[in-house]
């Protein structure tokens, strides 16, 4: 069976300012129905290349296709910007929302920056906050509600001219436990619906959850794509042992060491890979002054193996 076209089909995209190249090369395509994650450390060039795809930034060097035919035509970004937009939804970083308009008001004046009638709106607009869980908030102003309300007015606005794909950069952002939960619940249901995202994200269980496929990026290259499960068998050891406690980092070069394929430091814990946990507990066992963390590799690990463990200062 053929392949559907996709809906975002990205070639070679190149990005560099005051000579440093933030975007360097970065392939992508989004098929229908799929959640594709963008993930790397600050600095990784994951923004701009949403920016880029956004026509928000002109592009140094590379094609940027959207809503591709089995024809093989396509529209193209910039050359096609206002026919692109009319067809996607954006939640930024930061929310854009008019401070001056209750949260019905602000989807309503963006419905009609795409010409959408009165009638269309009256509809629309109600199920719109329904769906975000604000059916309460109608007529409160954004300045009356929590981070997450925000996050999910931000959502419910990026629906509006009901897109064929969402482009969602960090959507959870600053949100805590309950609200980022409560918005993975919308994006997972708009993607049952049949949606496609292209989502940004620092949360390595958000990308899990959320995306089919990932992307990884670091300093503006892409350095590996494919589902998390497949990216974590391919790269990692499939057990990790975490051991901290008074004495933990001196059993880094101990004979108990060679019980791992592997051994990291993060501050006061040691990592141990391994394919076969069974010997470096019993030998831990020895040590009942340290605490042990025994669970199967994840994408964190996987993130912080391809990219490093050093802090990244945004910018």
């Amino acid at each position: 069976m053929t392949a559907a076209p996709p809906l975002l089909d990205v070639q070679a995209l190149s990005k560099s300012y005051a000579g440093t190249r933030v975007v360097d090369g970065v392939s992508l395509a989004i098929a229908p129905g799929e959640c594709l994650g963008v993930i790397g450390p600050n600095g990784a060039g994951k923004t701009t290349t949403i920016r880029l795809c956004l026509g928000l930034t002109a592009p140094d060097g590379g094609r940027i296709r959207y809503f591709v035919q089995p024809d093989g035509s396509a529209l193209e970004m910039p050359r096609d910007a206002l026919a692109i937009k009319a067809r996607l939804g954006v939640v930024s970083q930061f929310d854009s929302l008019d401070p001056d308009f209750s949260c019905a008001e602000n989807l309503q004046v963006f419905g009609r920056y795409f010409g959408l009638p009165r009638a269309v709106l009256a509809e629309r607009v109600p199920r719109l906050l329904e769906f975000a869980a604000l059916g309460h908030k109608a007529s409160a102003r954004p300045g009356e509600l929590s981070g997450g309300m925000k996050r999910r007015l931000s959502l419910a606005r990026a629906l509006i001219n009901q897109p064929e794909l969402l482009l969602l950069d960090e959507p959870t952002t600053g949100l805590d436990p309950q609200a980022r939960h409560l918005m993975w619940e919308r994006l997972q249901q708009l993607l049952a619906d049949g949606r496609s995202i292209l989502l940004t994200t620092h949360f390595m269980d958000e990308a899990e959850r959320l995306c089919h496929r990932l992307l990884v990026i670091d300093h503006g290259r892409l350095i590996a794509e494919g589902r998390p499960r497949e990216l974590i068998a391919a790269h990692l050891e499939p057990e990790v042992v975490e051991v901290y406690g008074q004495g933990a980092l001196a059993l880094a070069g101990s004979p108990l060491a060679g019980h791992a394929q592997r051994v990291e430091q993060s501050g006061e814990t040691l990592f141990f890979y391994t394919r076969d946990a069974r010997p470096l507990m019993q030998a831990l066992a020895a040590h009942p002054q340290l605490r042990t963390l025994h669970r199967p590799a994840n994408l964190e690990d996987l993130f912080l193996k391809l990219t490093g463990r050093q802090i990244r200062e945004e910018g």
